[in-house]
């Protein structure tokens, strides 16, 4: 499990010192400025050297401290806060401490070549409830040995003339982005690595970062990275477009070091604690927790298929068979206050994300990881696609894709009847079955005259299929009941089809798993 609520936890093994593999120190603001390198050539060189490690000693006054003295250390304005970087952007460096340990260069490319920025405490403000009234000290060849931890971009997003917060890297490969009028929610990473396999997860972690200063009037900017992991070395290349959506066109490439069976490209980590699917035990006035609620996918058969999250008894791994995605995400589909009654923290405000593949990425699986979870502060949830074909080393792997952070769920690739939401309980009449409800809305002029809802499932039995108009034409509520018998899992499938057979709305998936007091 991850842990979250305002940071993104990674991981790493320990650092090597500056220097390792030919590292440069940092040169001081105002020095000798270097070539722009070639990344995808530098991670290439890099896979076929053996992996050093990229975890750095943390000394005083970034070792030791709990959340809210990290928290304390804030970037200072004209230090490694609010460092303009062309366009309307605008760039923070995050300090050390904490969780964070992975050592992070960072260097701003212009006309004139590439100036990496040099780490050095006086950067930052330190909170004197937590670090005294005088500005801690660091001996310089400690703060040779350090570096930051991941940066943060701001530019104007809601409003003009207002440095909204706008991306943040920070951990392994972990990063967040907003629309606008969103709240930070789930994150996205570059690569994962053995996520919900039995050996523990492995965390490449994004080591050095290149950011090309926009021109005058761009609202588009240029973010290059370097992912090192023992498995693999990768190399980033981001345009980041923000706005309502904000777009992430991205192309990564990685190298392994070794033949990859469980490779995650595109990884998207959500929380899902409970919902109108169902509580899940959870003793709460809310009447629904999540940052995400479900999986979307628009398939190379073209289907459009729609799979409600759910908070299991026990950590379960599902594989959803595709030869080429058009399109997959993490959704956020309530978006009114009243879905969640909370005032703080404005679930109903975080965005939906999703990936659309840019040219053919072949066959494979997306793969939704979920595990329990008994609170909203840990996320629970990963998606990802998992190539059919390992990656093989010797060779670079190569994927293009846009990520799209909305405050909208999709509508490309969708039909006319789209799943708008689903519940479920025990039956009142029989504690043996289950009563399922899919509400389906329509697009447009979408006409449900002669339609049927189809449901089926792999074990248990259903009965009691029927379609019903909403009240003032908001859709159609498909209903049935569902006996699981002596089954402990089953996989529901619900599509509604026309008077020819032909399917007519989106394809509403549930894995269904006996609760944990043993009912339905």
């Amino acid at each position: 499990m991850i842990g979250r609520r305002g940071l993104l936890l990674g991981g790493g093994a320990a650092f090597a010192g500056a220097g390792a593999l030919g590292w440069p120190l940092p040169a001081q603001a105002g020095g000798a400025r270097a070539p722009i390198p070639d990344v995808p050539a530098l991670a290439e060189r890099l896979s076929r050297a053996p992996h050093q490690p990229t975890r750095m000693p943390l000394h005083p006054p970034f070792a030791g401290l709990d959340y809210d003295a990290f928290r304390g250390i804030r970037p200072r304005r004209g230090g490694a806060g609010a460092r303009p970087v062309g366009g309307n952007f605008l760039l923070d460096l995050m300090p050390p401490g904490f969780f964070f340990h992975d050592r992070v260069q960072v260097s701003e490319v212009t006309g004139e070549g590439v100036r990496p920025i040099a780490f050095a405490p006086d950067l930052f403000d330190f909170d004197p409830r937590y670090f005294g009234s005088e500005p801690p000290r660091m001996p310089p060849e400690q703060a040779a040995e350090m570096g930051f931890t991941g940066l943060r971009l701001r530019g104007p997003l809601n409003a003009p003339g207002r440095m909204d917060e706008l991306i943040v890297f920070q951990g392994a490969s972990y990063f967040r982005a907003l629309a606008r009028d969103t709240l930070y929610g789930l994150s996205a990473r570059m690569l994962a690595l053995g996520t919900g396999g039995p050996a523990p997860e492995e965390f490449p972690v994004l080591t050095r970062f290149w950011l090309h200063h926009a021109r005058p009037g761009d609202t588009e900017l240029r973010i290059e990275g370097l992912l090192e992991s023992p498995a693999c070395t990768g190399a980033m290349d981001m345009r980041l477009s923000p706005g309502a959506p904000t777009i992430c066109e991205i192309s990564l490439q990685v190298f392994p070091r070794h033949k990859i069976a469980d490779a995650g490209i595109a990884p998207l980590t959500s929380m899902f604690w409970f919902g109108a699917q169902g509580r899940f035990g959870a003793q709460d006035f809310r009447p629904a927790v999540h940052d995400s609620d479900a999986l979307w996918i628009a398939n190379g058969a073209g289907e459009s298929l729609l799979r409600p999250l759910a908070n299991p008894a026990r950590l379960q791994v599902s594989a959803f068979a595709d030869p080429g995605p058009r399109a997959f995400g993490l959704l956020q589909t309530p978006r009114g206050f009243r879905d969640f009654e909370d005032a703080e923290a404005l679930y109903h405000r975080r965005p939906s994300a999703w990936v659309e593949p840019v040219g053919d990425w072949g066959p494979g699986e997306v793969m939704l990881v979920e595990i329990p979870t008994a609170d909203e502060y840990h996320d629970n949830i990963v998606a990802f696609w998992r190539p059919e074909a390992p990656l093989a080393p010797g060779r670079g792997h190569r994927f293009d894709y846009r990520l799209i952070w909305s405050d909208t769920v999709p509508s490309a690739g969708r039909p006319a009847w789209r799943v708008a939401g689903s519940r479920a309980g025990r039956d009142p009449d029989d504690a043996d079955q289950a009563i399922h409800v899919v509400d389906f809305g329509p697009v447009g002029a979408a006409d449900g005259a002669g339609l049927r809802p189809e449901a089926l499932a792999d074990a248990g039995e259903i009965s009691g299929r029927a379609l019903t108009p909403l009240p003032d034409g908001r859709g159609l509520r498909a209903a049935f009941r569902f006996r699981p018998g002596s089954a402990d899992r089953a996989e529901l499938r619900l599509v509604l089809r026309d008077g020819s057979g032909a399917a007519a709305s989106e394809v509403w998936l549930y894995r269904w798993t006996r609760a944990r007091d043993g009912g339905v």
